[in-house]
């Protein structure tokens, strides 16, 4: 039998706790690999933003960012924390062109199902200027879990490669690496992957 999920429906129901438990975690290794790639000041959507702490990170560090999350209750608290507003939004809505850096997607699009997150990459690089960079980070393991009501896409760097193909773009992935859970809310034994796909002319 089918689980059921809903994965917004967890996150505004539970959008305190997820902040409280998310805004410290230590990912400065995946800042630098992601900002080493931007220009200045660059222009970066933050893709599902959930607590606002990167977003906060970028802004504090002379970036310019646009936040957006799908659970309105997770953008009330993350404007409140980030002072500026965050628009309530999902993934498949975005429809901007070749407007950001970098888009950065933590932990964020892997609750988008399989068969969809082609189509929600070639958004994501409609949305990039040539050159920018996406970041991005999945659980490392197969097929896909529902954990307290929240689906999770698991994705090797295979099929990684196999989606961006699919998008039919000239992407590819420059940079990848394995992370241990930077906070408290994961199983210590989970391992991240860590995606940075650049596009090119």
């Amino acid at each position: 039998m089918e689980q059921k999920y809903n994965t917004l429906e967890y996150y505004n129901k539970n959008a305190q706790l997820y902040c409280e438990q998310t805004l410290v975690g230590n990912l400065n290794e995946n800042y630098e690999r992601f900002l080493s790639r931007l220009p200045s000041k660059a222009y970066i959507l933050d893709f599902g933003c959930g607590s606002g702490r990167d977003s906060k990170y970028f802004l504090d560090n002379g970036y310019n960012v646009k936040a957006i999350d799908g659970a309105i209750e997770m953008c009330k608290l993350a404007s409140k924390y980030i002072n500026r507003e965050v628009e309530c939004m999902k993934f498949e809505e975005l429809d901007d062109e070749n407007i950001y850096d970098g888009i950065w997607a933590c932990s964020s699009i892997l609750h988008i199902e399989k068969e969809k997150l082609a189509e929600i990459f070639t958004k994501m690089i409609n949305a990039l200027k040539d050159n920018g960079v996406i970041y991005t980070s999945f659980k490392i393991g197969t097929g896909y879990e529902v954990k307290e009501g929240k689906y999770y896409n698991f994705l090797t760097k295979e099929e990684m490669e196999e989606t961006l193909k699919k998008t039919g773009k000239n992407v590819k992935i420059i940079d990848y690496f394995e992370t241990l859970p930077s906070t408290k809310r994961n199983a210590q034994n989970t391992i991240w992957g860590n995606f940075i796909i650049k596009k090119f002319e």
